[in-house]
């Protein structure tokens, strides 16, 4: 046996013992990324969840931590100072805030398409559509106050002096038949109908004209300049995640959630994607062409707009500077969407 053979022999048993394959290659290094929600683990945020845990964002390159918000809990700051990557921010209304506060975050993805705001209203009041709530005592948030209110005042002529606090708290509507209540379509109808037996009549503030984005992915302006793989890579999973979530086998996504928020329930779980496929909430209009996600100038021009008549804007500033296109309408995922899916209401 010659020395060259015996040298590799040699090397090929010391392979062997040490477990090295030559030919094996080494898994390229993930991106970490943090992404913060704006409230704890629910079917809204549902997109997320299921590109985290089916492996969609590893696929893409990125090891994702989803940190969730809640009452207490203020992601949007973390993500400002720089403790956050992404942040889940829940409307069009906060971007235009940023822009106005001279906050260097824009929303690079729409994951909703429509608003999720709803009126809940008692069978008995005959409601039909959103000018028919006017002679109702309405429950309203704070946040509803200054916002989507200012609104239905400008625009339907409604009046401040059939609002009383929302608190969160269904009791009061229950107890009054000529009231409405503020919810999300997602949530507050079906704890409605669990606790009164009823099933409320709902007025999606979006078929009426409201329409601002929602469930927007944020991110920091100098990540957007400097880093646009990965954006663009966060972006396109998580519109995956979306796809399937909507689509596809949620289980791996509904699981983390209940995980993390052990007060999910599967019935509740299986009614908000039933609502947000029923009213296109994630996928309607611009995204049926363009994929989950898509935004476009006009529509923020026309939110804008409607916003600086309502009086909750000012028009002086750069609403422009609230949101980028350069990582949306490519229609990612449009594959992922049955072909039977029914048109449009």
């Amino acid at each position: 046996m010659s020395l060259a053979v015996s040298l590799r022999t040699l090397t090929a048993a010391i392979v062997l013992a040490l477990g090295i394959m030559p030919s094996a290659k080494a898994e390229p290094a993930l991106d970490k990324v943090s992404f913060g929600t704006n409230w704890v683990a629910e079917g809204e945020h549902g997109g997320f969840f299921q590109a985290l845990a089916d492996g969609t964002y590893k696929k893409f390159g990125l090891d994702v931590t989803i940190v969730p918000g809640g009452p207490n809990v203020n992601n949007r700051v973390l993500l400002i100072a720089g403790k956050l990557d992404f942040f889940m921010t829940a409307n069009t209304m906060q971007s235009f805030d940023a822009v106005a506060n001279n906050v260097p975050v824009v929303a690079v993805a729409a994951m909703f398409q429509k608003d999720p705001q709803v009126f809940l209203a008692h069978p008995e009041s005959k409601v039909t559509k959103i000018d028919d709530l006017k002679p109702l005592t309405l429950f309203v948030s704070k946040e509803g106050i200054a916002s989507y209110f200012q609104w239905l005042k400008s625009e339907h002529g409604f009046s401040a002096e059939k609002v009383k606090p929302y608190t969160f708290n269904a009791q009061p509507f229950l107890a009054d038949k000529r009231s409405a209540m503020q919810g999300y379509v997602t949530s507050e109808p079906y704890a409605v109908e669990k606790r009164a037996g009823f099933k409320p009549t709902v007025i999606l503030l979006a078929d009426a004209g409201f329409n601002p984005y929602s469930t927007l992915i944020e991110t920091r302006r100098d990540l957007v300049e400097n880093k646009q793989d990965l954006v663009q890579r966060f972006v396109d999973a998580s519109i995956v995640g979306w796809y399937t979530y909507l689509y596809g086998d949620n289980a791996a996504g509904n699981a983390t959630i209940k995980k993390l928020n052990p007060e999910m329930t599967d019935d509740l779980l299986a009614y908000s994607v039933a609502r947000m496929k029923e009213y296109g909430i994630v996928d309607s209009g611009d995204s049926r062409r363009d994929g989950i996600g898509a935004m476009n100038d006009a529509r923020y021009a026309s939110f804008f707009d409607m916003m600086v008549r309502a009086g909750v804007v000012r028009r002086d500033i750069d609403f422009r500077k609230a949101y980028t296109l350069q990582f949306v309408n490519k229609g990612v995922g449009l594959d992922l969407r049955p072909k039977n899916l029914q048109p449009e209401k």
